[in-house]
């Protein structure tokens, strides 16, 4: 298994895990859309640290466009496809759900029924630990996930249920990532971690929903890239949940971005939004039997090697908007 499809490869996680599929010798061609949901200069941003290497080409592709899809597949010999590209943001999706299911869920069909036609053995597919809203913690993937609170979790909710159809009807060996609140260099900006960073930095107010007693499953984007990666096995469909299985508090991750920018935060306080959970918390048994995978970094580590980035980059990051 040599040529990967990666989809979402100018995304947060896309690039970090082109990055380690190249590292591992794999050729791989990336595409994207390069929306503009957030700042598209961060997306350009990654696509440079891809550039240059004989082994990664880029093609700015839609999903959502079965037809130059078609031509992609027609035109190269995939042996797995790695979607990550999605619409995502629970708060952004409640004010547009059909572009969440034109990506999400049609988006991914697309590439479902092309790996079929075009015979790929290996379809690895990103999903959310927003499907466990409601349900007991720490979240296992056996865990029955019909009450997503949010357009975002159901759209991936559909993916996941396309991804299964073609794993019964045709033999398309698949797995599912359920991922945790990743963060790390070049994250996203809508994302609490990169606004805490630049809000800091900045000498701006940080903005809370709640009183920051929510709690998130913080996962490093290198252990996440690390463990999409060993994705790539024949499992037959497995869903599998990628977190650090130690939650923190907000407040908790706060208090570490101060320590990390030897700053101290303005806090505003607003109401706790509907849409979000309080708290996550993965139980990785699954991955660590599966696939030998469990995460190498603590939370405090992660914020001290994103903490180290932004203070080599904080003369770019001044003008991303957030």
């Amino acid at each position: 298994m040599k040529n990967i499809l990666l989809t979402g490869a100018a995304g947060f996680i896309g690039m970090e895990t082109a990055k380690k599929l190249l590292g591992e010798g794999f050729s791989v061609v990336g595409i994207d859309n390069l929306n503009d949901y957030y700042d598209v200069r961060l997306k350009t941003k990654r696509l440079e640290e891809l550039a240059g290497n004989k082994n990664f080409v880029f093609y700015k592709i839609d999903i959502e466009n079965f037809q130059d899809l078609k031509n992609l597949f027609s035109e190269n010999k995939f042996d797995a496809v790695i979607n990550l590209a999605a619409r995502a943001g629970v708060r952004y999706s409640i004010e547009n759900p059909f572009i969440y299911v034109t990506t999400n869920t049609l988006g991914n069909t697309n590439l479902l029924e092309l790996s079929k036609h075009y015979g790929v053995s290996k379809f690895v597919l990103a999903s959310t630990s927003s499907l466990y809203a409601g349900q007991k913690m720490p979240f296992v993937e056996t865990l029955e996930v019909n009450t997503p609170i949010s357009p975002y979790a159901a759209s991936k909710k559909g993916a996941e249920m396309m991804c299964y159809t073609y794993h019964y009807l045709f033999g398309l060996d698949t797995t599912i990532l359920r991922f945790f609140t990743v963060y790390g260099p070049y994250g996203r900006p809508d994302m609490s971690v990169f606004k805490f960073f630049k809000w800091i930095t900045e000498d701006k107010p940080v903005e809370i929903y709640g009183d920051g007693s929510q709690s998130r499953d913080f996962t490093y984007v290198e252990d996440i890239a690390r463990g999409v990666v060993s994705g790539l096995k024949p499992l037959g469909f497995e869903i599998i949940n990628f977190g650090n299985n130690s939650p923190h508090k907000l407040s908790e991750m706060l208090e570490l971005i101060e320590k990390f920018t030897g700053k101290k935060s303005v806090k505003e306080y607003s109401e706790f939004r509907k849409e979000d959970m309080m708290a996550t918390y993965a139980d990785i048994t699954k991955a660590k039997k599966l696939l030998d995978w469990s995460p190498e970094y603590s939370l405090e580590q992660g914020i001290e090697e994103t903490a180290k980035w932004w203070r080599e980059n904080q003369n770019w990051l001044a003008d991303i908007k957030i």
